[in-house]
């Protein structure tokens, strides 16, 4: 096992490298460079040139790169250009405050989702299916933001039960109920839009396995279709649906871009946004790599996590 995880370990390594050079390099292939965020339509070319010259934008592109990809493994992920505050210090406040809402969501829809899913797979293509699957599509086919929307006009316009905006009322920052209140709204958008997919999963999983031997021996024993379903069907779903939890980790910090920026939820979201709209280069490689990383991470550990649950995988490791 420890074999095998440092296998893979090693094989990250250079899709890490990877995700790097590709970020690095979408970001100098832009039409507009670092140094026109700054800069001001009444500022000299010598003056902008001076600029240019103190980010090191006039050195090789290669030396450029090492001195970027150094100061990230050095844990320095360099400053803002507009507000010159510490993008590792930006990131320690906001990624708390994303986990914070996209955890417990995506928790609610994966659990929400095994009940659903296996309620659907048993009762193929009767109305509990039907029923199912049916918001499931409409749920997929809805836009995560059109949804954020209808809950802002309903909720918090129309009969003012949640606030619209932010994570707390100025002045009741320690105030638990006035959190809950904040928190309400977008958790509800993105369980919503987690759940249709993962439900989907879990059905198609269930679908296959009711086909197995196994459930036409324990039905030839006279074991019920509850206990089949239970003890049998449900474990042997929930082993493809453990990668799951692997490849949601990049969510934890990327996964509420939209709904975050929507709400004004202090998140990575908005950050993220800002960034691009105002082409603060330095946070939106920042972002990227970061989320990059997290995906190769999710990866890793969805495989281990399959093998801890399934033992035949171990074995052929």
């Amino acid at each position: 096992m420890l074999k095998y995880i440092g296998k893979r370990i090693l094989q990250a390594v250079p899709l890490l490298i990877l995700i790097t050079i590709i970020c690095f390099g979408l970001i100098n292939l832009a039409p507009y460079d670092a140094i026109d965020s700054i800069t001001t339509p009444d500022m000299t070319k010598a003056e902008v040139e001076a600029k240019r010259e103190a980010y090191g934008l006039n050195d090789p592109v290669i030396v450029q790169y090492g001195r970027w990809v150094g100061n990230i493994l050095q844990g320095n992920f360099g400053y803002s250009l507009l507000s010159h505050t510490s993008i590792k210090y930006d990131l320690k406040i906001r990624i708390p405050a994303t986990i914070q809402l996209v955890l417990p969501a995506y928790l609610t829809a994966y659990f929400l989702s095994i009940i659903l899913g296996l309620a659907a797979g048993s009762h193929k293509n009767k109305w509990q299916d039907k029923l199912i699957d049916g918001l499931c599509s409409v749920g997929i086919s809805m836009p995560t933001f059109w949804f954020a929307m209808i809950l802002i006009y309903l909720l918090g316009y129309k009969f003012k039960i949640f606030p619209i905006m932010g994570m707390h009322t100025i002045g009741l920052e320690n105030s638990f109920a006035d959190y809950m209140k904040h928190f309400a709204m977008p958790y509800i958008a993105l369980t919503i839009g987690f759940l249709p997919d993962l439900t989907r999963y879990v059905r198609g999983s269930t679908i296959s396995q009711l086909k197995e031997d196994y459930v036409i021996v324990q039905q030839a024993f006279g074991a019920k279709k509850a206990e089949i379903l239970l003890k049998h069907v449900g474990k042997n779903v929930l082993i493809p649906l453990v990668t799951k939890l692997g490849m949601a980790l990049p969510m934890l910090v990327t996964g509420a871009v939209i709904t975050e920026t929507i709400f004004s939820w202090p998140g990575i979201g908005p950050y993220f946004v800002k960034a691009v709209q105002a082409m603060d280069y330095p946070i939106v490689m920042s972002v990227l790599v970061l989320s990059g990383t997290l995906v190769i991470l999710g990866n890793l550990l969805s495989d281990i996590l399959y093998c801890l649950v399934d033992p035949r995988i171990k074995s052929m490791k």
